[in-house]
């Protein structure tokens, strides 16, 4: 009877989890990992395979190669969610994997998903398991382990990353499916043409779950005509596929952020834009991209063109007022400003050289001609005495010592010759010659 019923949920299983690869040559994709004479492969057949954690986007094949180890080996094999299970349920598993090496010197494999979910304390449990070799851990995660898990799990492992899977492999899954008799619709009769195979395989975006989930949805939901085929055409396919995810995990935020902030301070409009739109895609909220563009105004622009940060600035507001998707064109409208205008990091140099100095220069008092003169007394006590007044001489400009008396001689602020900032370079440069004393041929000039 429990035979019957199990039968029973196969049979009522969506079509991407009754395809899924059993042995290692029905195994689609990853070939860097499981392909021929790679380790991984080889660990798996020979049953050596240690303690791995195994890390890359949904539906690339991290669960299926697990379950493929488990059909493998002659070990005992554990699944648990990292969601739902605790110390608790380690505790047993570890226990029943001591007693299993000990009586049949069997070993025991414990797949755990979503393995970055597991905080320090439930991971420090699992570690004198690992060390001792009672249990051979795979970590299933979306996550970079490196940044998500604790480094005493990730030391103790081999970490495999996976790859989205490529069109090619997404179809073939797709053929698979159709073809296969016992597990997919191999004794239907359905066609499908060719532009509805790469539809399926590009909406998917390297998912094969997503692929097969479509292919499913198009199939019992399209009729057959008079000969009882079911005819899946490119239409069908995008109507079932709905449009293309992509699937923003931490990691894969910050890359594209990455990539986007980098192509701003490369100056390629269209590699930034692409980012962009790839991140509004993807569900990221447009403020962050926003605040990105006003600090890269100072940080890469700064003084060579002011009017980025005028742009940077208009685009957040007009993103506050009017929102998306209007938004899209001033945010666009903005990275490109950005990325087209002359670069220059004096600004960041100027803040992070004079912030250290902060931080670690001697804390003296205030030059007495530069304290405050606004109350009352001020003057009895010295403040302002010997404080030259730059409205009163030529330029508007005067030779005067503002730094703090530890820092006298600091420049921070080292103009570029880019853009807009070249003409307050030689302002610079002439003031540096009347500090020095040297004659200047424009020292009787208003500076600009």
């Amino acid at each position: 009877m429990s035979d019957l019923f199990q039968n029973n949920i196969e049979e009522n299983a969506p079509l991407a989890d009754r395809m899924r690869p059993r042995t290692l040559d029905e195994f689609i994709g990853q070939k860097h990992i499981v392909g021929e004479g790679k380790l991984l492969r080889r660990a798996i057949l020979t049953d050596r395979l240690q303690s791995s954690i195994f890390f890359g986007p949904p539906g690339t094949g991290k669960t299926t190669l697990a379950a493929i180890v488990a059909n493998a080996t002659g070990g005992a094999f554990v699944k648990l969610n990292a969601v739902t299970a605790g110390v608790k349920e380690l505790r047993a598993i570890v226990e029943e994997a001591q007693e299993r090496l000990k009586l049949y010197r069997q070993p025991t494999y414990l797949l755990l998903d979503e393995c970055h979910r597991w905080s320090k304390t439930q991971s420090d449990s699992l570690l004198p398991a690992l060390e001792k070799g009672t249990i051979r851990f795979i970590g299933s995660t979306t996550e970079n382990p490196m940044i998500a898990m604790t480094s005493a799990i990730v030391s103790r492992c081999r970490v495999f990353q996976f790859y989205p899977l490529t069109n090619e492999d997404v179809e073939q899954a797709v053929l698979g499916a159709l073809s296969d008799e016992e597990r997919g619709f191999g004794k239907m009769n359905v066609s499908l043409d060719d532009e509805a195979l790469h539809t399926f395989s590009a909406i998917a975006n390297g998912d094969c779950r997503n692929a097969l989930n479509a292919l499913e949805l198009a199939v019992l939901t399209t009729p057959a005509d008079g000969t009882g085929n079911v005819h899946i055409t490119r239409e069908i396919a995008a109507e079932s596929s709905q449009k293309k995810v992509i699937k923003c995990d931490e990691q894969l935020f910050y890359d594209m952020l990455s990539a986007f902030c980098k192509s701003l301070r490369g100056g390629d409009s269209d590699a930034a834009i692409a980012w962009f739109t790839r991140l509004l895609y993807a569900g990221v909220d447009p403020r962050i991209i926003a605040r990105r563009l006003i600090a890269h105004a100072s940080e890469d622009i700064g003084l060579a063109n002011p009017q980025a940060m005028v742009q940077a600035v208009a685009a957040a507001q007009a993103l506050d007022h009017v929102g998306l998707p209007e938004a899209r064109l001033s945010l666009t409208q903005a990275i490109i400003f950005l990325c087209e205008s002359p670069k220059s990091n004096s600004v960041v140099i100027a803040l992070g050289e004079a912030t250290a100095d902060a931080e670690q220069s001697y804390d003296e008092p205030v030059p007495i001609y530069l304290r405050d003169t606004s109350f009352a007394g001020a003057g009895k006590l010295g403040h302002g005495k010997g404080y030259l007044y730059p409205h009163d001489y030529p330029g508007h400009w005067v030779k005067q010592d503002y730094m703090p008396p530890s820092l006298k001689g600091r420049r921070y602020y080292l103009p570029s010759d880019q853009g807009q900032e070249a003409k307050i370079r030689e302002n610079h440069e002439r003031r540096e010659k009347l500090r020095n004393g040297e004659p200047s041929a424009s020292n009787d000039k208003t500076e600009e």
